[in-house]
């Protein structure tokens, strides 16, 4: 009888912990939403503000447009999502990086995140992340044809979210995941709880872009294994391994840029290098 009580009583403590991690798993997934920012964003000259209207509320976005264009050239777009723990106030040196490779930089915040509406979820940041796309391929000075999204960490599950939306001219991945689900059981728990899924496998298996991943092999957090299976189900995938962790990925911004820039060489999205 007695240990009929303690296997009841475990029963009932793990369905708790269960029944708390599941009310709880959107405040532990966006701990960015917490980031306090100013109420004026803080622009730097030649960016553009956007303000996106969503079913889940306004969305910020900033639209940076590449150095030295040429007047009445379109240019290719990167879209960027960030982390779960960012926010865009933390990107505008990153984006500078794209910009002088020639290519326009949009930068999206999630919602609930800075100063945007709503909440997130995988539902209204998808949403977010389609009228970016939509509202950043009516701009003359982009080209349509020419459009990547570029997501770090959770920022992978969104713009492979996108892929699945919008047509997309390639994938960059920084440190991404599989899905959700492997969390869920790292906290002893079964994936089926996981609310925001952001099944990345899937999503690159039908994408028929190429896609590049980049994944550092001392991540702890999201472990490489991820990265090599995502490039492994991309049926274009392209894998760069690299020495760092999860937040202190690239380790060589000079090498990163390289890499980006080759890869986007490669695959006809920036012009060659002139001899």
């Amino acid at each position: 009888m007695n240990l009929l009580r303690l296997l009841i009583l475990g029963a009932v403590v793990y369905a708790a912990y269960g029944a708390l991690c599941f009310l709880l798993q959107r405040s532990l997934m966006y701990p960015g939403r917490a980031i306090d920012v100013g109420r004026q964003p803080p622009l730097s000259p030649g960016t553009v503000p956007l303000r996106l209207e969503t079913g889940f509320g306004k969305i910020e976005a900033w639209f940076l447009p590449p150095k030295g264009m040429e007047a009445g050239s379109k240019r290719p777009v990167f879209l960027f999502f960030h982390g779960n723990g960012e926010v865009i106030d933390f990107l505008p040196d990153e984006a500078e990086e794209f910009r002088a490779m020639g290519v326009g930089v949009l930068l999206v915040e999630y919602p609930g995140y800075g100063r945007s509406e709503g909440t997130p979820s995988e539902e209204s940041i998808t949403a977010a992340a389609v009228a970016a796309y939509d509202a950043v391929i009516g701009r003359s000075d982009v080209d349509s044809c020419r459009v990547v999204a570029f997501g770090r960490s959770l920022g992978g599950g969104v713009a492979c979210a996108l892929g699945r939306e919008r047509p997309l001219a390639a994938l960059i991945l920084q440190s991404p995941f599989t899905s959700t689900r492997p969390f869920a059981r790292r906290m002893l728990l079964p994936g089926f709880l996981v609310r925001d899924v952001f099944d990345n496998r899937q999503a690159l298996a039908a994408y028929p872009g190429p896609v590049l991943v980049l994944h550092g092999i001392h991540d702890d957090i999201i472990p490489v294994g991820h990265g090599r299976e995502l490039a492994r189900a991309a049926r274009r995938g392209r894998l760069v391994e690299l020495a760092c962790a999860h937040n202190d990925c690239p380790p060589d911004r000079g090498e990163f840029r390289r890499i980006v820039a080759g890869f986007l060489r490669d695959e006809g999205i920036l012009e060659p290098l002139t001899p």
